[in-house]
């Protein structure tokens, strides 16, 4: 009988000793203690290949999520302490058969992925948000707070980039819709993007954001870095900091939303509103910086609005009427997408906001998505039908459009 943990512990003592660390210099440090050890004559090719992966995951990866990580069909990773693990692999959620050994090797890992961002997270600090190196999404909570905690989920990030002509094939919208998205996005008009959990708000925002003037200056500010914007060349990306165990350095995206606007961006571009920054996010709208854009969670165009006014709330005090006129100046475009039942994203809404008409900011619906039943297969059938007109033009005709 093998015992892993030994094998493990000799493969570390000996790479105490090495100045870089590399995969390489893991797998021969491996290797060698798999052949020096006499019991490993009795395994199977597999089998021994087994080990040596299982050692290599659980010393420079992030020991059994890694064959999770590796495999492109799992988009969503959720663990529910040590021994629970869901994951969502082609749109179906269900339980995975393996498990954390115990609770400490699971705050290992935890532990591993933070430092790697230099954040933390503690009993003081027991929820926190992070990234792994591929840009993948994690949000952890501990102990006291997740009762079966450690609590880790992982949203994975596509290796594959996103275009517009892959959201078409995906119906996700048409030709026709994506060609006036296109257009409004280089005239410079503030867009924002809404939708429930995974409806895909922040795939959609890299897809536009590929229609940015090369020339042109933009800041991105997100809490974890997730956006790839490729096209342009004169790109700040910005990242809040969570500070130290007594607040000490830490950086909010109000902060970030502040000091982009002294750094002469064209566009600024926030990954996601959620509180009192809303009112920041609408300011720099509202200042000249054409072409801004963000996301944020809501049900429906309307309930939006609503939220982006309850937002505001948390970080100014002033009036209703005040905070609609804000929105109202300040976002020009609202695109709604949602998760049909299905499973399949789709634009569901594009609204054009068309003013304050008793005391109500006012929608001009231009394009929404009709369902029309279902296939066999339980595909979701419909059309992206046209609404009505575009009524502010004044940003496509001087981009030179018609």
């Amino acid at each position: 009988m093998i015992d892993k943990e030994i094998l493990k512990k000799h493969v570390v003592e000996k790479l105490e000793n090495e100045q870089e660390v590399t995969k390489e210099k893991v797998r021969e440090c491996i290797e060698q203690e798999m052949f020096n050890e006499k019991a490993t004559q009795y395994l199977s090719f597999v089998e021994k290949e087994e080990i040596k992966n299982e050692l290599f995951h659980s010393i420079f990866g992030l020991d059994i999520l890694e064959e999770l990580l590796e495999d492109d069909d799992v988009s969503e990773i959720m663990i529910n302490g040590y021994r629970d693990i869901f994951i969502e692999k082609n749109g179906e959620i269900r339980k995975w058969d393996k498990g954390f050994a115990d609770r400490e090797k699971l705050l290992g890992i935890i532990q591993r992925i933070v430092s790697d961002i230099n954040r933390r997270v503690n009993e003081k600090s027991p929820i926190v948000d992070a990234r792994l190196k591929d840009g993948s999404r994690v949000n952890v909570v501990l102990n006291p707070i997740a009762v079966n905690g450690p609590v880790v989920t992982i949203r994975k990030f596509s290796k594959e980039i996103a275009d517009m002509d892959s959201l078409i094939f995906l119906n996700t919208l048409d030709n026709d819709l994506a060609c006036i998205l296109k257009k409004l996005v280089a005239s410079g008009y503030n867009i924002f993007i809404s939708g429930g959990t995974s409806s895909g708000k922040t795939t959609f925002l890299n897809v536009l954001s590929g229609f940015i003037g090369r020339e042109e200056r933009v800041i991105t500010i997100e809490d974890s870095v997730e956006l790839r914007i490729n096209n342009v060349e004169n790109l700040v990306s910005m990242e809040v900091r969570t500070g130290s165990e007594m607040g000490e350095g830490k950086v909010e995206i109000r902060d970030l939303i502040k000091t982009s606007l002294r750094m002469r961006p064209d566009r600024v571009i926030v990954g996601e509103v959620r509180g009192a920054e809303c009112i920041d996010m609408l300011q720099a709208m509202n200042t000249g910086h054409d072409g801004s854009m963000s996301t944020g969670h809501g049900n429906s165009p309307k309930d939006m609005i609503l939220r982006l006014e309850t937002m505001v709330l948390m970080g100014m005090d002033i009036p209703i009427s005040a905070i609609r006129h804000q929105i109202a100046s300040g976002i020009d475009i609202i695109i709604h997408l949602g998760r049909l039942r299905d499973r399949s994203r789709k634009v569901l809404w594009v609204c054009e906001i068309d003013g304050i008409m008793g005391g109500e900011i006012r929608l001009n619906t231009l394009y929404k998505f009709e369902e029309r039943g279902e296939d066999e297969s339980g595909k979701v059938l419909g059309e992206f039908v046209k609404c009505g007109e575009l009524k502010h033009r004044g940003k496509l005709q001087r981009a030179g459009y018609r």
